[in-house]
């Protein structure tokens, strides 16, 4: 009950004020304009662990695989991951944002994506845009 009545006010929260960019590609990144859906699993003793989300939208970036899956600390258990009850589902939306805006190659789950990030920037920025544009813009 109590996780549900939690869900509620953070859903309702996120509703009404939802974390900008978030979900839609945020400016001055090959991501700009497009449209990001995203699975949220919440497992059941949510807030003590943290929910399992992942892209259902193809993404071109060192940090997300081709199953979706992010490289993310806060959406990881200690030792190895830094989730906390506190953080929440728009604490993670807003993560994710950023991971978007400022990809770690240094931690990639793309190998290849990270090491031209680092050495080709603007190779990585035409591929993530044409990707964008091919599967995320409606």
């Amino acid at each position: 009950m109590q996780k549900q009545q939690r869900l509620l006010r953070e859903i309702a929260k996120i509703a009404q004020s939802p974390p900008k960019g978030s979900i839609i590609g945020p400016e001055n990144t090959p991501y700009y304009k497009g449209t990001f859906n995203l699975e949220i699993l919440i497992p059941e003793n949510y807030p003590f662990s943290p929910p399992s989300i992942k892209f259902l939208t193809k993404v071109y970036h060192p940090n997300i695989d081709d199953s979706g899956r992010i490289c993310l600390d806060l959406i990881k258990m200690p030792p190895k991951g830094n989730w906390k009850p506190t953080i929440g589902l728009e604490g993670l939306l807003i993560a994710i944002k950023m991971l978007l805006e400022n990809p770690n190659p240094d931690d990639p789950l793309m190998m290849e994506i990270a090491e031209e990030f680092k050495n080709n920037k603007s190779e990585f920025e035409r591929k993530a845009r044409t990707c964008t544009e091919d599967y995320a813009i409606q």
